[in-house]
């Protein structure tokens, strides 16, 4: 009978400390997702904004010297990411293709011009400083008009400060989600040892003696709980990487560490404090108020 006991609080006791386990590694797995979207805000916003060119179409009287050197010397600008030149045929092309039908044949000559694709560096995609790119292009007597999405900008501008104000937000507040989800599994599973506690305190042990055992148990529980967030992180990084390489998620190292040391730092000091107070309150209840 003693046996059957036995082996029936074991396995009550792995199903408490794995309920534990899983509530820490999903609670930390979905705040380690957010910590990666904070620290790689700016990279996704890059690589967005550097998707936005600023197109200067050429005068039909431009040389092709005349053109090269435009080219070169836009490539040199510190605002220039990537520099294309799209010839007025290969245009015409591509136009024809997008409508399902050859305009040129229609209208009898290609109307299209000759134009210079600028892909703008992440840090000068803003309202003022595409302007100022606008007004110096303009200025060049081979550019016949420069034209960019005005309206793309502003809303780029805006979003992006707004979707950084409520990730820092929501970071704040799944942050004390996390603390509360974490405690209340470790409270439990403490709960789950009231007794043994009390029997133990009434033989003499010292509260710091009964603790100790706890909180280790609680590190170790943070560890695991943590360890198997992070893997689930990096399998999720390692999709991203695969299907969005451009963002380039996997390259900064020491951002990386960095976070998972974060994750797994996070974890092993909520159950640690967890299990410090949810042990304090059980060692000093009475006897009688342990059924409650």
């Amino acid at each position: 009978m003693s046996k059957s006991f036995e082996k029936y609080q074991k396995r009550r006791l792995r199903s408490s400390y794995l309920s534990v386990v899983v509530s820490i590694a999903l609670v930390l797995f979905l705040l380690g997702l957010l910590g990666l979207l904070v620290l790689k805000t700016k990279t996704i916003s890059d690589h967005f904004k550097e998707q936005v060119a600023i197109t200067a179409f050429l005068n039909d009287s431009a040389k092709e010297k005349d053109i090269k050197q435009l080219q070169a010397n836009l490539e040199k600008k510190e605002y220039a990411k990537s520099v294309d030149f799209v010839s007025k045929d290969s245009a015409a092309v591509a136009y024809s293709k997008d409508i399902g039908e050859d305009f040129i044949e229609y209208l009898g000559e290609n109307p299209l011009k000759n134009a210079i694709n600028i892909y703008i560096k992440s840090d000068f995609v803003t309202p003022e400083k595409m302007a100022e790119i606008d007004t110096e292009l303009s200025k060049d007597k081979n550019v016949f008009e420069v034209s960019y999405d005005k309206s793309l900008i502003d809303l780029l501008t805006k979003n992006i400060k707004r979707i950084s104000f409520w990730v820092l937000i929501f970071s704040g507040l799944f942050m004390l989600i996390a603390v509360v989800l974490i405690n209340s599994a470790i409270r439990l599973s403490v709960y789950s040892k009231r007794f043994t506690i009390k029997t133990m305190q009434m033989v003499g042990a010292t509260k710091g003696f009964i603790r100790k055992p706890f909180l280790w148990k609680g590190v170790q529980l943070g560890v695991i709980g943590s360890l198997v967030a992070i893997s689930g992180i990096v399998g999720v990084m390692y999709y991203m990487n695969k299907t969005l390489p451009e963002i380039k998620i996997m390259d900064d190292k020491m951002l990386l560490a960095i976070l998972f040391g974060a994750i797994l730092l996070t974890g092993i000091f909520i159950t640690l404090l967890s299990t410090f107070f949810a042990t304090r309150r059980f060692l000093n209840l009475r006897t009688e108020d342990l059924y409650y």
